[in-house]
């Protein structure tokens, strides 16, 4: 991407002073090669709510024979299987992250995909199986969730940084959207039991890609420098960032690097997983950084996005449209248009409009999307065999605005800002932390959602009203609590949540007691002196 082309999409001051070098090819290579972890993701979210709409899978796996709660118990513990191994990856990813590095941990996680997904394509109507193969492809999935936004964070320009980490979630919606229309084209063209097999078995794609690209990548410089294997680190920074070792802002990066682990030894010296839970926990701005991870992923998911990324068919159907292909078909565009917002924000505002003010204005838009639909499906509810009404219609078009509006905020941002907030020493602990929260209110959410749809009111109105209540309240969430951190580097992050100030203040009573001890030791040397 031209140098002339980013300084007039992104408006920061760090855009305006970087060296032109730093915003070659390498960069985004290195970012779209780690995304294929949140490409894995989206396929995996996708795929599944298609293949549950098929006669084949039903039939196959007895679903046919259930109806109302109990097919919706049945479902929902089909999709959240993934989710309780995608918790259990995203919660221990972050000590293989730090013990070995991101690079292995990406590549171990796309193994987990690759073999949960032959296990889901050859279960052979054996639901045991299907349910043992979601979860081993949870794992990989929940911590390639994890290790990715932290992997590429750690390597971008801070110009760019939330463009670069919010790849990720452009790499979710294409995983989305590619798993929708490859529902739509099994559907169309696939029969027998190929119908829902070909679908499962693509889900390993994302993960394939992902092993073979990180091949060709180098390990986080930050990760590094924090093992004091600063050789590799400033070669690999100078690799990166298309500079020479010894350039001024390779050598000024470095510096900050070491300043920011030098600060975080003083505080705690030594790194065990006890002593870095009790940094996170004790020490007041790494905790107000810790919860407000945890609280932007809740949110998160509290908007009903993966709602409707799982049972999208389903609810397509509850809006008016009859039909296992009219529902595959309009999931598939749900999914271009999440695609093409992602893109549109990554490019236009992630790193200009700022993450605060996006969060603030998509929580208002994504509610009154949400709330319409809840209106629209209480008072003239879809009757079965009906053409769909013009005030459906509209229901249909605010579906699309709230997946526009959620990649415009909560869909992107929260990623970078979990990614981006940490200190060094806790980056993968609290990424961990954040991913971890994230899956396990995403099983939260799909395990209830059914249900919701099927108890919560004619057609589930009440879910739709609920989530809408959901985003009109993450606006409070925002305006009192979540900062703006556009432009800065990481190791300028302890400074906006008050770290360095406890360091500072550390440093100057080291200096008080030092002192005191000089002017003692003279007093001795004063007393000693008469007797010579």
């Amino acid at each position: 991407m031209g140098i002339g082309f980013l300084k007039f999409i992104v408006h920061n001051d760090a855009i305006k002073s970087d060296p032109e070098e730093i915003y070659g090819w390498r960069v985004y290579a290195l970012a779209c090669s780690a995304c294929f972890g949140g490409m894995l993701f989206g396929m995996d979210s996708g795929i599944i709510g298609g293949v549950l709409t098929l006669t084949q899978f039903k039939e196959t796996y007895g679903l046919s024979k259930l109806v109302g709660v109990p097919l919706a118990d049945l479902t929902a513990n089909i999709v959240t299987t993934l989710q309780c191994g995608c918790f259990v990856g995203a919660l221990s990813a972050g000590f293989f992250a730090d013990k070995y590095g991101r690079r292995l941990s990406l590549m171990a996680a796309a193994i987990f995909a690759i073999v949960g997904t032959i296990m889901q394509a050859a279960a052979s109507g054996e639901i045991a199986v299907i349910y043992v193969g979601r979860f081993i492809a949870g794992l990989g999935v929940g911590a390639a969730s994890m290790v990715t936004p932290l992997y590429v964070s750690e390597n971008a320009p801070r110009a760019i940084r939330g463009a670069l980490t919010g790849i990720y979630q452009l790499f979710i919606t294409a995983g989305i959207m590619l798993a929708f229309w490859i529902n739509y084209g099994s559907a169309l063209h696939i029969s027998g039991p190929a119908i829902y097999i070909v679908p499962l078995a693509m889900q390993g794609l994302p993960a394939l890609c992902m092993f073979v690209c990180m091949f060709f990548c180098h390990e986080s410089p930050r990760w590094l420098a924090r093992k004091d294997r600063w050789d590799e680190a400033s070669s690999i920074l100078s690799l990166v960032r298309a500079l020479p070792p010894t350039h001024p802002y390779v050598a000024e990066e470095l510096t900050e690097i070491h300043e920011q682990l030098e600060h975080e030894r003083r505080l705690i010296g030594n790194a065990t997983f006890k002593v870095l839970m009790k940094e996170m926990w004790t020490i007041p701005g790494n905790r107000k950084r810790a919860l407000l991870s945890i609280g932007l992923m809740i949110c998160q998911q509290m908007t009903g996005t993966n709602a409707i990324n799982y049972y999208a068919p389903q609810i397509f159907k509850n809006l008016g449209l009859n039909g296992t292909e009219s529902g595959l078909f309009a999931t598939g565009i749900y999914g271009v248009v999440k695609m093409v917002m992602c893109a549109c924000f990554l490019v236009f505002a992630a790193d200009s409009l700022g993450r605060r003010r996006s969060l603030l204005w998509t929580s208002i838009a994504m509610g009154s999307a949400m709330l319409y639909v809840g209106i629209f499906v209480r008072v003239a509810p879809p009757k079965a065999g009906t053409p769909v009404s013009p005030a459906g219609y509209v229901a249909l078009v605010c579906i699309y605005l709230f997946a526009s509006f959620f990649q415009w905020g909560w869909g992107p941002v929260c990623w970078i800002y979990v990614s981006e907030i940490p200190t060094a020493r806790l980056r993968g602990l609290n990424v961990a932390l954040a991913a971890a929260t994230q899956w396990l209110f995403n099983l939260v959410i799909a395990r209830a959602v059914p249900n919701m749809l099927t108890t919560m009111g004619n057609a589930g109105y009440g879910a739709f009203l609920f989530f809408a209540c959901a985003c009109y309240s993450m606006f409070i969430f925002v305006w009192f609590l979540v900062p703006e951190t556009k432009g800065m580097a990481l190791e300028r992050m302890d400074d906006l949540f008050g770290v360095t100030e406890l360091v500072k203040k550390l440093e100057d009573e080291e200096s008080v007691h030092e002192g005191k001890d000089e002017k003692n030791i003279s007093a001795q040397q004063l007393e000693i002196s008469p007797a010579k």
